[in-house]
């Protein structure tokens, strides 16, 4: 069991010399946080969770690579954001609890049937694609890859959040308004290409996942779309030793007062 609250920055290597980024806060047991597409250690919904629940673990909030304070050592494969939080779980004693928000949920599910070390895990709406009507771009991965390849950073944006989140194109207005979270997004943008690989191309491995030993929390938000759900509940039947829940009142971006206290449970159980 680890038992600090120091906040600093610190930095973990992973197996190819990636350096990877971290903060620590809280006491008790490890709880890695697991971010989802565009987001980070700073810029997200993860350094609230932390606050939420270093009461009751010692929580790393990372950088994944490509993202923030971490490296970005190429080529990219999603066995190597394995490998990442592999050195994490390392860093914090050899055991770690896992939690996975939308794709960092796919990067969660990866780890775990990899077999890093966590005894229990928790995911909160992956967006695997799993209803046939749900009408999303045939080859997100490669779409991704070429506006990258071209720096295109602002179409990829547009793309990821029009073309497959769904959000109305009017929105992108907005978004470019708010001109330090669009400086933001683009920075991180080349890393979509990243979680599109994470998420298989958003078709659920579900044999693969279907090894997976640990107690898993697999949760959505009362208010998800109809293919969200579809899909959550897909990976709830899938998984052996799996506890689904539904979190009232929830949209894909969770509070963290919501999410919080069902982890905690799961968690301390």
């Amino acid at each position: 069991m680890t038992n600090q609250t120091n906040t600093a920055v610190r930095t973990v290597v992973s197996k190819d010399g990636t350096a990877i980024a971290y903060d620590l806060a809280g006491s008790g047991p490890a709880l890695i946080l697991v971010d989802g597409a565009l987001c980070s250690r700073s810029f997200g919904p993860m350094p609230d969770l932390s606050k939420h629940l270093q009461s009751n673990f010692t929580v790393y909030n990372y950088d994944r690579r490509g993202r923030g304070d971490s490296g970005n050592v190429l080529p990219y494969s999603p066995e190597r954001e394995v490998e990442d939080l592999a050195a994490l779980v390392d860093a914090a004693g050899g055991s770690a609890f896992l939690v996975g928000l939308s794709s960092g949920g796919g990067l969660t599910l990866r780890a775990a049937a990899a077999g890093v070390n966590a005894p229990k895990i928790a995911v909160y709406e992956t967006p695997y694609m799993v209803d046939p009507e749900h009408k999303t771009p045939s080859d997100m991965q490669g779409d991704l890859d070429r506006f990258i390849a071209k720096d295109d950073r602002a179409g990829a944006l547009r793309y990821f959040m029009v073309d497959m989140v769904g959000q109305p194109a009017f929105s992108m207005i907005f978004m470019r308004a708010m001109s330090k979270v669009w400086k933001q997004l683009k920075a991180v943008a080349p890393t979509l290409p990243y979680d599109a690989r994470v998420m298989d191309n958003f078709v659920p491995n579900l044999e693969s996942f279907a090894g997976i030993s640990q107690p898993a929390l697999v949760m959505r938000g009362g208010k998800a779309a109809g293919w969200m759900t579809r899909a959550v509940e897909s990976l709830a039947k899938t998984l052996p030793h799996s506890t689904y829940k539904v979190l009232p009142k929830q949209t894909h971006q969770v509070k963290s007062s919501a999410i919080a206290p069902s982890l905690i449970e799961f968690f301390t159980s």
